[in-house]
């Protein structure tokens, strides 16, 4: 793991637990202030604390087993109170404990001494962030795609595409579909696949985008180092939502024609979405790949076939004139 992203990570997980913790003390200040009854339970909690420490450092009565016991009836028996005080004044019966953003490891990022899911999650979300900043996400949204350069059905064919890629970033979710978008070059792939990047990512999600090429150069260069890292692999099969661009661009080798089979079939195995663009039509595919990542695509994917004409030679013809 890249240390930057692991100290990132760190600080991330310091802030939410501090804010936890002053949350708490704002609430615990305000229900003291409005019930007193409330922080008398408290102060009698406390105190029932610090016996059951010192029973347990200092005793050596052989009876303390059953003093602990006491204690802990009458600390759960006012904490059964002090939670009815609170819902028979309107407040939620959890309102005074922590609330932390992940309970499991209580923000520290640790469960024992392995890493937290939470924690893994955050620096995957760090580390994809890392790989998308020269992936000009913000420079495509849903807003700026226009259909004025599509004619007759190709129109249709865009404004449904449209409607469904915008959809689809809406109410993305980690089950969502996975999507295949294939079709001449210049006619929007890039466009709506960045589009829905920017979006799913303003939800929260972890996100890579970037080409076939790109991604399986890295997983190569990783794959064959001295160190035998598995860093991008592992970013690649753990994101939200991976976009792989310009599928077919890519040179063909064994190693590549392996990593994209294991890439789309691990994440389908998991349930994990990705979106796939290319400019090779189903023919052009079943001649560059072999069967098992073909049938994958074709029988799982959502596939979108984008029709019309090169936008981009429109749109540069328009300047000329």
């Amino acid at each position: 793991m890249d240390s930057a992203v692991f100290e990132r990570a760190q600080a991330i997980m310091t802030t939410r637990r501090m804010k936890a913790v002053s949350e708490n003390d704002q609430r615990i200040a305000e229900v003291n202030k409005k019930l007193p009854q409330i922080k008398e339970i408290n102060d009698a909690l406390f105190s029932t604390g610090k016996e059951l420490i010192t029973l347990i450092t200092e005793s050596r009565n052989t009876d303390v087993s059953r003093k602990i016991e006491e204690l802990r009836r009458n600390n759960l028996g006012a904490q059964e109170m002090s939670r009815k005080i609170l819902t028979d004044n309107g407040y939620p019966a959890d309102y005074l404990d922590m609330h932390y953003s992940c309970p499991k490891c209580h923000d520290t990022g640790y469960c024992g001494n392995e890493f937290c899911e939470c924690f893994k999650q955050l620096c995957g979300k760090l580390s994809a962030d890392e790989l998308n900043k020269s992936a000009h996400l913000k420079l495509s949204s849903f807003d700026s795609f226009s259909l004025s350069y599509y004619k007759g059905d190709d129109y249709f064919t865009m404004k449904n595409i449209s409607e469904f890629t915008r959809q689809y970033a809406e109410t993305f979710t980690s089950d969502s579909c996975s999507i295949l978008m294939f079709g001449n070059t210049g006619l929007g792939k890039t466009h709506l696949s960045l589009a829905i990047a920017n979006r799913v990512l303003e939800k929260g999600y972890s996100v890579i985008y970037d080409s076939v090429i790109n991604i399986l150069r890295k997983i190569e260069q990783e794959h064959f180092s001295r160190e035998h890292s598995s860093e991008m692999i592992d970013l690649v099969m753990n994101t939200d939502l991976l976009i792989m661009d310009d599928l077919g661009t890519e040179y063909e080798s064994t190693f590549y024609s392996a990593t994209i089979y294991n890439i789309i079939n691990s994440r389908l195995n998991r349930g994990k979405p990705t979106i796939i663009s290319t400019n090779l039509d189903f023919d052009g595919i079943s001649r560059r790949y072999e069967s098992r990542v073909v049938s994958r695509i074709v029988s799982v994917y959502k596939c979108l076939e984008f029709k019309g004409e090169d936008v981009r030679l429109q749109m540069r013809a328009e300047e000329m004139r």
